[in-house]
Order: structure tokens, then C-alpha cells, then sequence
């Protein structure tokens, strides 16, 4: 059969709040019919699916037709809840000047020197990670590796004490979870008890702060608490709201960037034979990883004026889903995009998104990724699979909640 009349009739049908199994398992087929017979697709609530690179790229740079405040498309959606305060007031889902404010804030703790004084560190965490997967033989590489890693370092960023990070997962997920295009009311109540759990636990830990500052060059949570030295400080709410995204997003994203990162070295064992026989291909790798599998693969704006996207007129106030994960694999821009290719470059991506909102922790998250897969490729290079993975069942945030393994 001809796949072309499948493909449009795929894209046709197309509709953002009615997905299924098929979608969540693999939304690539979906992708591919949507970028080649309808990339501005209208959606039956008047909004728009981009999937095309070119689209994404012009949108992520063109703040001032394209915003990311999310106040108008949220407070339908959430209501007056603890759900629609944080993600009005986080940094990802505003612009400037609140956007500028918070960003200056947190990329003054990760500049290149920051980050080489926590390699060691990080060195160190992978190992111990390590031992206790070589001592039992087999684990979960989600829960015993892939999440352990980043909350520990975000963790560290804001001093949080190591006693007191256990509920960090359960609350991230909660809060993330309630950001899927359709959001259930069992999973806004979750999100909504997260957020008021997370918000109660921080007064805490800021007030202890403010009592015993750390040093605002390696500590986030002083850096945000004191502001800069010739600006105005965040207030209570953008504090807070914004350490819950930093630790949200800090974890979410790099735990699906390793977790994606080794299952596609199960998937595809010519890539890791390779990766084996060249280890010095480790940072080309993880970008190909975050093209491939993009941790997150929804973004959002709204038109802000009047304009045009791919020659379609767009009406000031659309709200419009940029698909990374399409864009990612749009062979207008990458050669032979389904090919998973560890040596590929260039390789201009866009799990990161871009411009303004470029990820203001994308080079952690590299490195997390960096030393965590090399290491664990290099003590367990036979890893095999030792039950069936468990994705994560989110459009927005692709990853697995389960992933089970065995090591030699």
C-alpha cells in the first residue's frame, strides 16, 4: 500500500487532546504525516501544530510577535489554583523583564568555571551510582541511575540537604505531569497538592537561607534570595515559584536525557559498538540522544501581533504547540533524520529550544549526560534489557518511568 494516502490521512486526523496508546509508545509516524501534509495544522480549538524546524527556529528568535506568558492561555486551563500561579510566575513561561531578571540570576551560577568545580563531584556520584548497580547485578536505570543523578545536582545547586530531597521526585512529576495538553482532574489535584507541599517545604529552606547565606557563586538559592548587587530582588513569589521550576526542570529533562540516551544504545547496538571502539564521540553523541529522543517535545507561544507562519495568516492571540520532536527529525534540516547517528554533525537541534529562551541549564545537563552515559557505558558494556521499559505516557515530556536492566 502506498503510505502517502495513510500519512495524510494520519495528519488529518490529527488532534492534540485525543491521543492514543499508539501515539504515546511512538509519536514519530505522526510527525513525519503532520511536517509533510499539514506542518501549520489547525487544531479544532483554533490553535496550531508546528512541526517543521525552519518554523520553530524563526519563532524561538521573534520574541516580540511570539510570547511565552502563559497568563491567558492558563487561567482557563487551571483556574485560580497553585498550578496556575507557578507556572505564571516561572521563569520558562514568561518574557522580560521578570524573564531577563531570573535567567541572569541562575546563569551567573553555571558559567563554565562553576561547572568544572562540579565534575568531581559528579564524577563521584556516578560511581557510587555505579557500585550499587555492580553489587546487585541488574536495576531499574531510571529510579537507580537516570533520576539519581540530576536531583542530586540540583539539589546541591540550592544547598537543599540530602536528607530532605526525597519527596523532590514525586513533586516534580506531579507538577509536570499536570502540563499535558489534556489535563485530568486526578492529575490537576496531584499538581495542585505538589506545588503547595513543594511551596511549603521552600519557606522553610529560604528562611534557613536567609539566616545562613551560602556563597552566591556556587549557591543558587543565595544568588536568587540576594539578587544582584545593583538591581532590584525577586519577590517572595518569583523566589519560590522559580526554585520550583529550577529543580522540575532541572531534573526532568536531563533524567530523560540519560534514561532515552542508554535505551537507544539497547535499541541500536551498532551505535554503541561504536560509542565503545570511540569513547572521545561521547559529546556528539548526547546532542544526536537529544535530537532523536528530545526529553521535552512540546514547547507553546502566543501571537502577540498579527503575522504569518509557512504562508498561513495567523490572527494576533493564536496560541500555537511547537513540536521539537518533530523539528528534530525534519529532513529539511537533518540528513536522513530517522538514522540514530552518534558522529552526526552539524547537529542544530532544538531540544534546547532557542533564543531567548534557550535553556539556561542546557551545558549542565550536557555534562550530567556526558559523564553519566561514558561511565556507565565503560563499567557495563554488555547492559541488557531484563523486562519491558515503561514510558512515561506524557506528549509534552518524553522519557520512561521504568527501565529495567541486567549488567554483567
Amino acid at each position: 500500500m502506498d503510505p502517502a494516502p495513510a500519512d495524510s490521512a494520519l495528519a488529518a486526523g490529527f488532534d492534540l487532546s485525543r491521543l492514543d496508546a499508539a501515539f504515546y509508545a511512538d509519536p514519530f509516524p505522526v510527525y513525519r504525516a503532520l511536517r509533510e501534509h499539514a506542518p501549520v495544522k489547525r487544531m479544532a480549538d483554533g490553535s496550531l501544530f508546528l512541526t517543521r524546524w525552519a518554523d520553530l527556529d524563526r519563532i524561538y528568535r521573534d520574541t516580540k510577535t511570539f510570547s511565552s506568558d502563559k497568563r491567558e492561555e492558563f487561567r482557563p486551563k487551571y483556574g485560580a489554583t497553585p498550578l496556575y500561579e507557578h507556572h505564571t510566575t516561572s521563569l520558562v513561561f514568561n518574557d522580560p523583564p521578570l524573564h531577563t531578571r531570573v535567567r541572569r540570576l541562575i546563569a551567573g551560577a553555571l558559567m563554565p568555571r562553576a561547572l568544572a568545580a562540579m565534575e568531581p563531584g559528579l564524577h563521584a556520584l556516578v560511581a557510587r551510582l555505579l557500585d550499587a548497580i555492580e553489587a546487585r547485578g541488574e536495576a531499574d536505570l531510571i529510579e537507580d541511575f537516570a533520576a539519581a543523578i540530576p536531583i542530586e545536582v540540583i539539589g546541591n545547586l540550592l544547598a537543599v540537604p540530602v536528607e530532605e530531597r526525597g519527596p523532590l521526585r514525586g513533586w516534580s512529576l506531579a507538577i509536570l505531569g499536570a502540563l499535558e495538553p489534556v489535563v485530568t482532574p486526578e492529575a490537576a489535584a496531584r499538581g495542585n497538592e505538589a506545588v503547595t507541599e513543594f511551596l511549603d517545604y521552600l519557606r522553610s529552606l529560604v528562611a534557613r537561607r536567609r539566616a545562613r547565606p551560602g556563597d552566591p557563586a556556587t549557591d543558587v538559592l543565595t544568588r536568587l534570595i540576594q539578587g544582584e548587587a545593583d538591581g532590584e530582588r525577586l519577590t517572595e513569589a518569583e523566589l519560590l515559584h522559580n526554585c520550583i521550576f529550577l529543580l522540575n526542570a532541572g531534573h526532568e529533562t536531563t533524567t530523560n536525557l540519560i534514561g532515552n540516551g542508554l535505551e537507544l544504545l539497547l535499541r541500536f547496538p551498532d551505535q554503541r559498538a561504536r560509542l565503545l571502539a570511540e569513547p572521545g564521540l561521547i559529546a556528539t553523541a548526547i546532542e544526536e540522544f537529544l535530537r532523536y529522543e528530545s526529553s521535552n517535545q512540546l514547547g507553546n507561544r502566543r501571537v502577540v501581533a498579527e503575522t504569518e507562519i509557512g504562508g498561513v495568516p495567523v490572527a494576533a492571540g493564536t496560541l500555537v504547540t511547537l513540536c521539537i520532536g518533530a523539528a528534530n527529525r525534519d529532513p529539511a534540516r537533518f540528513e536522513e533524520p530517522e538514522r540514530l547517528d552518534i558522529a552526526r554533525q552539524p547537529n542544530r537541534h532544538l531540544a534546547f529550544a532557542g533564543g531567548a529562551h534557550m535553556c539556561a541549564g542546557m551545558n549542565l545537563a550536557r555534562l550530567e549526560g556526558q559523564i553519566a552515559i561514558a561511565a556507565f557505558l565503560r563499567r557495563f558494556p554488555g547492559y541488557v534489557p531484563a523486562g519491558a521499559p515503561v514510558r512515561g505516557g506524557r506528549a509534552r515530556f518524553r522519557g520512561f518511568l521504568s527501565l529495567p536492566i541486567r549488567v554483567a
